[in-house]
Formats: structure tokens, sequence, C-alpha cells
């Protein structure tokens, strides 16, 4: 077995070596091999990456915003160019199949894509002769530099789809603190980005532990942070940064829920929610974790879900034959499974258990096969907190009020999900859900790149959401110019008038 890798980080669109006394492993997640370390870095070098952004902001936004835009053109072609690369990348340190981990660059492309419209998105407003003689006109300005915090389930997605695009096409710069479980498919992506003629320091990369990350929401030059992870993390990120006069997105866990009536199409509807739920091992938070099905139809349902869950191929990620991937580490698999072990503590009745899945080949991997609990409570805790793998809670319903009832008390509102040919109930359910991405036959109801990316309750802290106009509107900061022009006659006399009442003081 080779030596991991030392990896660095990168300033002025330098990779360097840092001074951290600290590394952190990445794992192959399908073998549990150690491929690479991740350094700690040092404060002064968080520091230093945003002196760097900084020095960076005049120049950059002070392109045209076609400028700007052009970079995205050529960064949406360099990763189309280098797919295959990436996507097994992905599927290495993070475990999601090839599929799955390809889907993450489609989105990068498609969020591009809508970076390249902000020529016409930035456009402001304006009003002649809004009082007379006085003309109004509103523009959108960059701010500065902004800090991201990026989780482990989508690492290639969220940093250069969800925040890259908007805030540097915007004319901001920024500073990325990468998870550092999973850091290797970013920094490929930033040497891309980098190719594509990005000026050095625009975008600036580090790995490092929460402690130097703290020095994000709180340097002076930090106009603003983008978090995703945990609900009480981002309550910090959001309460520290908002503290020091920052803005702040931050989106958190989900508990997502879906109802399943006794009219729909109970097959197809099982298909769709096996892929929600055990897509990406269950490490998303559009994931549909909890299914309140309708008693009616429970049994006939459960037969469906059961089967084609256990039909999913479960394998080394960046087998093309693998439909179920192992989670990201050790560590994480770890978590899941103490959680399936609560559930059956709790009463849950255990249909499917992957806590003992061997993969042939790779049996250091970090597999949790498909799991799913029937009878699930509101009292039980595993039917409320987030366990973020490859685990459904079926909790029985009568009706659709009852269904409704239990989502909306969740302290999560993410997403949530309807199944059902009713008009009446898909118009009721998309009226009152709570969730804030929700769907109608839909498993995954994430919206396209030109929609906000939103969330309420504990699942988001902020006012603007990520993507869309919110995103646009959270890296930029409207200017009101009131502009008045004199005419050569009234120029004229106001010089006369002025000349006249001066000699007059005079006098």
């Amino acid at each position: 077995m080779s030596e991991p890798k030392r990896l660095r980080y990168c300033i002025n669109g330098e990779w360097l070596e840092s001074k951290a006394s600290k590394y952190m492993p990445v794992t192959n997640s399908s073998t549990g091999e150690v491929i690479a370390m991740a350094p700690c870095c040092t404060a002064d070098e968080v520091n230093d990456a945003i002196q760097a952004a900084a020095d960076a902001f005049p120049a950059w936004s002070n392109r045209p915003v076609a400028v700007r835009a052009q970079v995205m053109y050529r960064f949406k072609a360099l990763v189309e160019q280098h797919l295959d690369e990436l996507a097994v990348l992905t599927s290495t340190e993070v475990g999601k199949n090839l599929d799955e981990a390809r889907g993450e660059y489609v989105k990068i492309a498609e969020a591009c894509e809508m970076a390249m419209s902000l020529p016409m998105l930035m456009q402001g407003n304006s009003m002649m002769n809004v009082t007379p003689d006085h003309d109004t006109s509103s523009y959108r300005e960059p701010l500065g530099v902004f800090a991201g915090i990026v989780p482990f389930n989508f690492p290639a997605m969220i940093t250069f789809g969800w925040l890259v695009p908007l805030c540097i096409t915007a004319g901001n710069t920024l500073v990325v603190k990468l998870a550092s479980w999973v850091p290797l498919s970013g920094m490929r992506l930033l040497e891309l980005l980098y190719e594509a003629g990005l000026p050095r320091g625009v975008v600036n990369i580090v790995t490092c532990s929460r402690g130097e990350a703290d020095i994000l929401l709180r340097h002076p030059l930090i106009k603003g942070v983008s978090f995703i992870g945990s609900t009480s993390t981002g309550l910090h990120v959001y309460s520290t940064a908002a503290a020091h006069g920052k803005r702040v997105q931050a989106q958190t866990e989900a508990k997502n829920h879906g109802i399943v009536l006794r009219d729909a199409s109970l097959e197809r509807a099982a298909r769709g929610i096996v892929n929600s739920t055990y897509g990406c091992a269950g490490m998303r938070c559009m994931a549909l974790p909890v299914l309140c099905v309708e008693n009616a139809c429970a049994d006939e349902f459960l037969h469906y879900f059961t089967k084609f869950a256990k039909e999913r191929v479960i394998g080394c990620a960046y087998d093309p034959k693998t439909e179920l991937g192992p989670v990201v580490s050790a560590e994480h698999q770890k978590f899941v499974k103490d959680w399936i072990t609560r559930g059956a503590e709790e009463g849950a009745e255990l249909l499917l258990d992957g806590r003992d899945t061997v993969v042939p080949g790779c049996e250091g991997g970090h597999f949790v096969g498909a799991t799913a609990f029937d009878h699930v409570t509101e009292e039980m805790s595993c039917g409320r907190e987030e366990v973020f793998g490859p685990v459904t809670f079926i909790k029985r319903i009568d009706d659709f009020e009852e269904g409704l009832a239990i989502a909306n008390g969740s302290r999560f509102a993410n997403g949530s999900c309807i199944f059902t040919n009713s008009g009446y109930y898909g118009r009721e359910f998309i009226r009152r859900t709570h969730g804030d991405m929700c769907g109608v036959n839909v498993g995954i109801p994430v919206p396209v790149s030109f929609f906000s990316f939103t969330g309420h309750k504990d699942s988001f802290f902020g006012d603007l959401h990520i993507l869309g106009r919110d995103g646009l509107a959270f890296y930029t900061e409207t200017k009101t110019a009131t502009v008045r022009w004199f005419s050569e006659e009234e120029l004229g006399r106001t010089s006369r008038i002025s000349t006249w009442e001066g000699t007059t003081n005079r006098t």
C-alpha cells in the first residue's frame, strides 16, 4: 500500500504546503484505505486565504459581468470534458455510486448556466422623471469576500454549484473550507476553475478544524457566510457570523416526511421512494427517510417497497453495477448503525437490517445495507432525528389529515412529498405542508438552479436562500442613484443669480 498523499491548500491560485501539525485522513469509502491526508490549516493560513481574496476583489469586481461570466462558460466545458474522471474521484471519497456522482456534475453545469445569465439578472431598475427633473436608477453590486463552509455529502455540487458560480460571477471573491473527509473533488475542480481563466485569489481553499473555521465567522473582511451542515453547527454559524455583521445562509438538517395515500400508484411510488431514500446511501438532505402510509394500503405498499429495496445492488461505489454504495467513513458508518440499534431498542419493527452488510473484496468498506422500520411512533427518537443513512421509518396513519399533522409536527422543514392521484389532496398538501420544497408524486423535489433551494424551521437559518433569485440577492447589494441635470439656460440663470446675490451681499 502506497503512502497516503499529503494534500495542500490553495491561496492565490498556488498550492501551498501547510505548516499544520495535524493532518486528517481521507479514505476510499469502498475499501477503508487511507488515500490522502488533509491538512488542518493554521489560523495564519486561514487569515492569509481571506487576505488573498480581499486583495483580488477590486480588480475582479471591476471586470464587466459579461467578462466574469465567460469563466463559467469555460469552466462548464472543462467539467463536462473531465466528467468520468471527476465522477470516479467523488465516488471514491464519498461512497455514492457513479450515476449519483455524475449527477453532482450535471448540477454544477446547470448552476454555471444560471451564472452565465447574470448579465441580464443583475440588471437594475430605472425611472425617468420620478419627480420633476429627477431620474432614479438602482444597481446590483458585489459586496466583497464571502466564506463557504461545505459538508461531506456533495463536495462537488455544493461548492462548485451552489456557491462558486453565483458568488464569483456576481463579482465577489471566496474562501472555501472543504470538508476534511472529502476534499479531493473540490481541489480538482479548483484546478479546472483556474484552468478556465479565473484570476488568482478569486477562489481560495483550505481544510481545517472548527476552531480555525471560526475565523471565517468573525473576520472583518468577510461580508457573508454560506454554510451547509448540521443544525447545531448551523445555529452557531448563524448566530456568530450575524453578530459580527455578516450575511448568513445556513442550510441545516432534515427529516423529510412523505405521505402515501391509498389512491396512489403504489408500485410506482415504492420505486421512487426507494431511489429517494437509498440513493447516495441516504446521505442527502433531500432524502425521504420517513413515510406516513395510510393503513388501508400499508401492507401492499410495504410488499413493493421491501422487494425493491432488497433488489438494490450493493457494492464498490465506482463499480458501474453498484446501486447502493458505502457511507462516507467508518465514523459515519458507526453513527448510522447505532441509530438502527436504537430504533430496534425503542420498539420499532425492523423489516430490513443492513448492519451486517459485507461486500466481498471490499471488506474494509463503510457499508450499511438498505434498512427499514415499520410501526414507528412519534415517541421514538429514531423517527424524529436525522440519521443520514440508508434507513427508512414507516409511520402508519388513518388518513391524510393525520399524515399531514405528523409531517408538520417535525422540527425540520426542508422537503416533503405526497403520493396520491387526488388533485384535491395534492393541492391541499402543497398549500399546507411545512416542507419548503415539496413534491406531488415526486420523491426528490429538488428545484433546478434558477429556483432557490430553500428550507424552514430548524432546516435553515437566515433570510436569503441558496441559488435562484434569493442566491443572487445574497451575493449582491443594491445601490440607488438619483440624478438631476440642468439645462444651459438654467445654469446661466443660476450663475447670474449667484453673481447678483453675491454682489448684493457684499454691498
